[in-house]
């Protein structure tokens, strides 16, 4: 069984325009969806869609308008009861798939609010494989939540933890790399640059491919890099690989690099080694970000063509 967290959901709005987005004009759309997002969320679609068990912990109230959308997906939820109102992102989706996102911060969560998400997070995650955490941290939770839930759930289940899998950024991932061990890390180019100190995302791309295992930092277990149109990476402490990204045309990039983590987690519960998880990663990638919206790939989304994995030589 897999966990994920969204300790900041977002009911997501998605605008599709026929052009380009012009600032300033008055332009209409040619279509528009809500999904209920949320990047834990995203993450526990495609594994629910891929046939995981899975549960989704989400803090929200019981007369919040996302909680139907939520429900809606199918998926099953542990709900913590927060008095806030879930936020809204908006996206803009022009038709050569450039999206521009306007992200709202979340409602604060009081001192009450943040210990009960992490009670929460430590019961559901008993008899867990991996608890994945995911996203920003809204108001109140502090940029140390994740790495506290990750002393919490080894404090409490001991022996019986699950392994950890995080995907955020800023200052939350660097204090989940500095202080919590994860087992897993899945920063994209800019966040790995921010992380290691980079001047630019070419150069710790750059630094990833010369020499992926001494990005795989000690603090971390592996380290899944995604790159966009570019593919992906994965940084091991026993090897490191590199994977291209198919050719599609891009429909919107909102929960590729959610379905790319997806995507490493369904091969690793299939007992797959390093270069087949980074190679469904990267296959789950491609395929969200050529569906619209915030559309999560099943199986049967997956495209056919063959994706190249090769390991990297220090």
């Amino acid at each position: 069984m897999i966990v994920t967290v969204t300790a900041n959901p977002s009911l997501d709005r998605t605008v599709g325009l026929d052009g380009p987005l012009v600032p300033g004009a008055v332009q209409r759309a040619s279509g528009s969806r809500e999904d209920a997002g949320g990047k834990g969320v995203n993450v526990a679609r495609a594994l629910t869609a891929a046939g995981l068990d899975v549960t989704a912990v989400v803090p929200c109230a019981d007369d919040d308008p996302y909680l139907p959308l939520l429900r809606r997906t199918g998926i099953a939820v542990r709900r913590v009861e927060v008095a806030g109102r879930v936020r809204s992102n908006l996206t803009v989706a022009e038709p050569d798939g450039t999206t521009t996102k306007i992200n709202l911060p979340g409602a604060e969560l009081s001192a009450a609010e943040r210990e009960a998400l992490v009670y929460g997070i430590v019961a559901a995650a008993e008899g867990a494989s991996w608890v994945v955490l995911a996203g920003s941290l809204p108001p109140g939770a502090g940029s140390s939540f994740y790495a506290d839930t990750i002393a919490a759930l080894r404090s409490r289940l001991g022996t019986a933890a699950p392994r950890i899998a995080v995907d955020t950024s800023g200052e939350a991932l660097a204090r989940v790399v500095a202080e919590g061990r994860p087992d897993l890390i899945k920063p994209n180019e800019f966040e790995l640059a921010e992380l290691t100190g980079c001047a630019t995302a070419d150069e710790a791309i750059a630094l990833a491919r010369a020499g992926g295992r001494a990005l795989a930092l000690d603090t971390v277990g592996a380290a899944l890099v995604t790159l966009g149109a570019e593919g992906a990476l994965l940084l091991t402490a026993d090897g490191s690989y590199a994977a291209r990204a198919p050719k599609i045309a891009v429909a919107s990039t909102v929960g590729a690099g959610d379905s790319a983590l997806a995507g490493y987690l369904i091969a690793e519960a299939a007992g797959a080694p390093p270069a087949e998880r980074l190679r469904l990663a990267v296959a789950y990638g491609a395929s969200a970000a050529s569906l619209p919206g915030t559309q999560i790939p099943t199986p049967r989304d997956i495209p056919d063509s063959e994706i190249t994995v090769s390991r990297i030589e220090a």
